[in-house]
């Protein structure tokens, strides 16, 4: 297992950050220690949460899954705050009520005294940014938690933040969770600069594209059982899973043929060795998945790979909605733009 430096913290974190979405969900609980027990016997030390995932049994169980393990002083445990925990009219956003409030839960879930890494999840652009960044210092002051982060942020308002940190004072964030991976680059056209001017490492979430890449999509065909996508043409995967993007796994999967890996592990490894990436986030659902991408870890992307990539989908391009849904549908609602139906 490699470790790099999240952002300019000095904190080492494996090349590999385990995802735990599915804890509590699809993934049994018995599952999951299985998987957690796997990642941590390959050297994985950073292990990513939120208190909304599983409406917070992936917290409980990744909690009972450090207490177990012995090992939670070598481990670097992050979750999150903002999206919506329940029908209250502030039970989400980037409020000081909020914020304080989620932490709180989360290290009771967590069953522990401090988080490692504490992320903004998404922009709440109601909220001025003064009010969770204030908020997550106290925290750390508090030492309830260690790092801040940031999730989904616009180049500019992570930007902002930064700079607004630099002159009150506060804790800075030290990493970025956006999506990346082959069929969405945007993230190239401007946020891995951004990162990498400003210090801040880059922790991707779907580098497989949620499993756009897993191999078994079949251009004009339906989408195979138990898929994540099931067809339905007004569903978020629709926008993801489309006639362009499966062609462009279909092209990629010589390139992984060529290694002798799957077509996951050859996309994780694309993602993993791009400049100014960290640590992608595997997220998997059974045992098979996580040994599926940690063969990643020996996958060699070499120049020829990079050009033969390029070819077919060229740097900061998308063929799938990632990066838009993310990051500009919520600023372009914000002004009071409509999407198309």
């Amino acid at each position: 297992m490699e470790y790099r430096t999240l952002g300019r913290s000095g904190l080492k974190v494996s090349s590999i950050c385990l995802g735990t979405m599915l804890f509590g969900g699809d993934t049994s609980e018995d599952e999951a220690f299985r998987i957690f027990n796997r990642a941590l016997d390959a050297g994985i030390n950073f292990i990513d949460t939120a208190n909304v995932y599983t409406k917070g049994a992936s917290e409980t169980i990744v909690g009972k899954a450090l207490r177990a393990s012995g090992k939670r002083d070598d481990l670097i445990v992050a979750t999150k705050v903002t999206n919506g925990v329940g029908p209250g009219v502030n039970d989400k956003g980037y409020s000081r009520w909020h914020v304080i409030r989620e932490c709180e839960r989360s290290l009771k879930r967590l069953q522990l005294e401090h988080i490692d890494v504490y992320y903004l999840h998404r922009t709440d652009l109601d909220t001025a940014i003064e009010e969770p960044l204030r908020a997550l210092d106290d925290l750390v002051r508090q030492g309830k938690i260690r790092y801040t982060a940031c999730s989904k942020f616009p180049p500019s308002l992570m930007t902002e933040s930064l700079m607004l940190c630099e002159k009150n004072g506060w804790a800075k964030f030290v990493c970025d969770q956006s999506p990346y991976n082959i069929a969405d680059r945007s993230l190239e056209n401007e946020q891995l600069w951004a990162c990498k001017r400003w210090g801040v490492g880059v922790v991707p979430w779907a580098p497989v594209a949620q499993g756009l890449f897993s191999g078994k999509y079949v251009a004009h065909a339906p989408p195979p059982p138990n898929s994540r996508w099931k067809g339905d043409p007004n569903s978020m995967a629709a926008q993801r899973f489309t006639a362009e993007s499966i062609a462009v796994a279909e092209k990629l999967k010589p390139l992984a043929s060529e290694k002798g890996v799957t077509l996951a592990e050859f996309a994780l490894a694309w993602v993993m060795n791009q400049p100014a990436v960290t640590s992608p986030i595997l997220g998997p659902r059974t045992l098979a998945h996580l040994e599926s991408g940690l063969k990643a870890l020996d996958v060699t992307i070499t120049g020829e790979d990079r050009r033969r990539i390029n070819a077919i989908v060229p740097p900061g391009k998308a063929v799938a909605n990632f990066y838009d849904m993310n990051f500009s549908m919520p600023l372009r609602k914000d002004l009071g733009l409509t999407e198309p139906a």
